[in-house]
């Protein structure tokens, strides 16, 4: 598991660690995942998905081969297979349960210890396994680089990186899901990837400091990202020394990470006293460098096993240490005479971390992928349900409270005369289109004078009606009286039913009518003493154009202020911003109209592993930016409403209407 690899520092120690994939046996994927497709949906279904099927088999049989040649091309078969597995895990429930796809059984062996294996009927150790090879694959691809070259050691920095992303979302996504589903090797386990994941970044940061010391950085530079190199390795080794990792691993792994701690701990204890040195701060200077000889022949007498390069690298580190130290302490002996404080009195080391593990939540993100698509469980159709309520309850509330904001605007200009009122005092208020139609039609029927022929016709039709209810009355009481006559002239003999009987619909119409003609004159009435009371008012409507006989504001004769037109002014600035937030509002309600429509999380639905409530939780926060927006929208036209009336009070308060 360890390949060495060449550098151009002086102080590095040439070997780094890659880890070897877990090795797996062959898994019929096909068949149980068709007859599961063709039992609970269709065979037509079964049909249509024949691709993606055979896509997935293919990534299995893939896998279970000797790793390919090409690093990279392996990193990308395991990357798209891990991803086809999180949309099987939301499609295909995998277990021993009867109704379930319960003749698949994963099977795989230790990494470090390959004699042990662990096989469970469910996804999770799968997926654990695929993240660990991932992580061991991208740990092989940073040995490829040439660290002997600026781009090699960048490149390779980068590699680690991404093995300590892998390692880190193992631990934090799979390795306690494959616990739990059946027992698992010790090597997907919580503390493996995650002792895995220190010693990558340990690499990461080894090949930083690699380019640091070639780009010739201040020694002061040097020790911080040294020390935090040996931070990383000695964080690592922590978790070798405890269980369940302190029988798992050989002596040579322990003493590999045991040395590179020492290392690179000794390196930022000599680089930081390079720089104590230029600041004649000597006796600091002494006490670094004896902590750092401490530290290696300590570290010497367990190392056994350890690869001959390494050894060589600090007794390199070493020969510098003692003659600095050498030079330090008789330059004090002669010139100094500082007191040498004791090493466990020093503070620690000052550390600066230049890597942390990529993030691979984007790079393994599964939403996107179009396998299995049309395959939509009962469960994720009733969450997207419920997500869709939530939303629409978001854009419902956000809605009416921009609707409202609108409204409110409306009619707090409209009780103030806003903008009528400005119009007025600069003199060009024209009327509302609507309202001068209805006065030109008025003016073109004869303006207030030809309401009088109009009153004169209603009075003339109210004269004919009542003339036709008299008559039809008078028919109607003849009628009665001539049925009356029959039947005391030919008594039983006359045969036909009575007048009241046979007149009873005709009466009870006439008697509405008469209702309705009294209540039409009545209307009649209040119309024509309106008209007369308010003919003087009236009159205006013959002036033409109309706009002459509006009123306007006039200024006063003398004015007190001089501030008057600024009042003025900073009135219509404020509507001109009033305006500017109604168009505000506008464009966030189509915002929230967009956001509904792109919003579509199926595809996460069907790829989470975890709780719906918190991926519920994490989309709808998208709305929370909008949400915000919003209120401070309608909040700033609070503010400005409140200034608009005080300035309409100074404004009415120094003009007046003529």
């Amino acid at each position: 598991m360890a390949t060495p690899s060449a550098s151009s520092s002086s102080s590095s120690s040439n070997i780094m660690l890659a880890i070897f994939e877990k090795k797996t046996t062959s898994v019929e994927l096909y068949r149980p995942l068709r007859n599961y497709i063709a039992f609970n949906y269709s065979e037509r279904e079964a049909q249509n998905l024949e691709d993606d099927l055979q896509t997935l088999k293919q990534y299995r049989a893939d896998l279970e081969r000797s790793p390919d040649p090409t690093p990279s091309a392996r990193r990308d078969l395991l990357q798209n297979y891990f991803k086809a597995l999180c949309l099987v895990e939301t499609r295909f429930p995998i277990s021993p349960d009867k109704d379930h796809v319960n003749t698949v059984t994963f099977t795989w062996f230790d990494a470090f210890k390959p004699k042990q294996k662990a096989a469970q009927q469910n996804i999770h150790l799968e997926k654990a396994a695929v993240l660990f090879n991932l992580g061991a694959v991208y740990s092989q691809i940073g040995l490829t680089y040439d660290r002997a070259t600026v781009d090699g050691r960048r490149l390779a920095s980068h590699a680690f990186i991404a093995a300590a992303g892998a390692f880190a979302y193992l631990r934090d996504n799979a390795a306690t899901k494959a616990a739990i589903g059946g027992g698992a090797t010790v090597d997907v386990g919580v503390e493996c990837a995650g002792m895995l994941e220190r010693l990558m970044l340990a690499q990461a940061q080894e090949s930083v400091f690699e380019n640091t010391i070639a780009k010739g950085s201040t020694p002061g530079v040097c020790a911080k990202i040294s020390r935090q190199v040996g931070l990383y390795y000695e964080e690592a080794l922590a978790a070798l020394n405890v269980a369940p990792l302190n029988q798992h691993f050989d002596k040579g792994w322990i003493s590999h990470v045991q040395l590179k701690a020492v290392l690179f701990y000794a390196e930022a204890c000599y680089r930081y006293s390079l720089e104590l040195h230029e600041k004649e701060e000597i006796a600091e200077e002494i006490a670094r460098l004896r902590s750092a000889v401490s530290a290696i022949t300590e570290s010497k007498k367990s190392a056994k096993g350890a690869p001959a390069q390494l050894l060589d690298a600090i007794s390199k580190l070493e020969v510098n240490i003692n003659r600095n130290l050498e030079r330090a302490m008789k330059e004090n002996d002669r010139v100094y005479l500082m007191r040498v404080p004791s090493p466990s009195s020093l503070p620690p080391l000052p550390a600066f971390s230049m890597v942390k593990s990529m993030a691979m939540s984007e790079v393994l993100d599964a939403s996107k992928e179009k396998m299995f698509a049309s395959l939509v469980p009962d469960s994720s159709a009733k969450a997207l349900s419920r997500y869709t309520e939530m939303v629409d309850d978001v854009i419902r509330t956000q809605a009416e409270k921009l609707q409202q904001a609108s409204e409110l605007t409306r009619v707090r200009l409209k009780e103030m005369d806003l903008p009528d009122s400005i119009l007025a005092l600069e003199g060009n208020f024209t009327l509302p289109t609507e309202l001068k139609e209805d006065v030109e039609a008025v003016q073109i029927s004869g303006g207030p004078a030809g309401l009088e022929a109009e009153l004169q016709q209603l009075r003339d039709l109210r004269r004919v009606n009542q003339e036709m209810l008299v008559q039809i009355e008078e028919l109607l009481q003849k009628e009665a009286r001539e049925d009356a006559q029959f039947r005391g002239q030919f008594g039983t003999r006359w045969t036909r039913p009575q007048s009241s009987t046979l007149t009873k619909n005709l009466q009870d119409r006439l008697n509405r009518f008469a209702a309705n003609l009294k209540q039409a004159a009545e209307s009649d009435g209040r119309i024509e003493r309106s008209v007369r009371e308010h003919s003087a008012l009236m009159s205006i409507l013959d002036r033409r154009p109309i706009e002459s006989a509006l009123p306007s504001l006039a200024r006063p004769i003398m004015s007190l202020d001089a501030n008057e037109d600024a009042v003025v002014g900073a009135l219509k600035q404020s509507l001109r911003q009033l305006e500017t937030l109604g168009a505000q509002r506008a464009g966030l309600e189509d915002m929230l109209k967009e956001m509904k429509r792109k919003d579509d999380i199926l595809p996460k639905l069907m790829t989470s592993t975890g709780s719906y409530e918190d991926l519920f939780r994490k989309e709808i926060s998208k709305y929370d930016r909008i949400s915000e927006d919003i209120a401070h929208n309608i909040e700033a036209q609070e503010q400005l409403l409140l200034q608009i009336q005080h300035l309409v009070r100074n404004v009415t308060s120094r003009f007046k209407l003529p």
